[in-house]
């Protein structure tokens, strides 16, 4: 019974702190970066919540969703002196110039804001680096903080999403709750991956990302 409570406790305080550091109010910028999706949907790719659907559970199976929770685990697990390389690693698997800007500078933010309020020293890692060396520092649970990054990360892109198409508030909400259940399959298979487990073959999703750069009319960074 004591074994239980304590775990129940444990659990919700992960939940709680986690909450707390992949909320849209934690200060990281994530509302000014769609991923690519602007392109996208500027392209006519995306038009309608099933349109967006697809695109975002190919981020999920086979792109930069289900990349960032690798490298989410594999920095969870890193030894200290293996960190940097990792990270090394991170930045040169971003496959264009904003996809890099878009994972450094919210990384940064996110050390910058983990060291001022818990006086976690994380240097300067890329967001999904950043994010596994903190739960792991704060002894929080892997497969919940994978669950709950993928979670947030197809948040903001549903937001962005909203604001583009345009995706009204209810399908914005059934978009997520349709993508629910795959954040926390995904979650569950990557527990204690590593840098061998890491691949991206979600290419158009990558090119959108390259043809950002030059649009002429834009509202997102990336």
């Amino acid at each position: 019974m004591t074994m239980t409570m304590t775990m129940t406790a444990t659990m919700t305080t992960d939940v709680l702190t986690l909450s707390q550091l992949l909320s849209p109010s934690f200060p990281v910028g994530a509302f000014a970066y769609s991923h690519g999706l602007e392109t996208a949907i500027s392209e006519g790719r995306i038009l309608s919540a099933p349109t967006l659907q697809s695109w975002l559970m190919d981020l999920l199976e086979h792109g930069g969703a289900r990349s960032d929770a690798v490298l989410l685990n594999a920095a969870f697990g890193a030894a200290d002196d293996l960190v940097q390389p990792l990270d090394a690693h991170a930045r040169a698997f971003a496959a264009s110039a904003e996809r890099l800007r878009e994972t450094d500078l919210q990384g940064a933010a996110f050390c910058e804001t983990v060291e001022t309020v818990w006086g976690i020293a994380l240097g300067r890692l890329c967001y999904p680096v950043a994010v596994g060396r903190a739960a792991a520092i704060l002894a929080l649970d892997p497969e919940l903080t994978s669950a709950m990054y993928l979670q947030s990360f197809i948040a903001n892109l549903t937001a962005a999403a909203m604001r583009l198409v345009p995706l009204g508030q209810l399908e914005g909400q059934k978009t997520q709750i349709a993508l629910k259940q795959h954040c926390a399959a995904i979650a569950k298979q990557l527990q204690g991956a590593t840098l061998d487990d890491l691949h991206n073959s979600a290419w158009m999703s990558d090119i959108t990302s390259m043809r950002h750069e030059t649009q002429y009319s834009r509202i997102f960074r990336t």
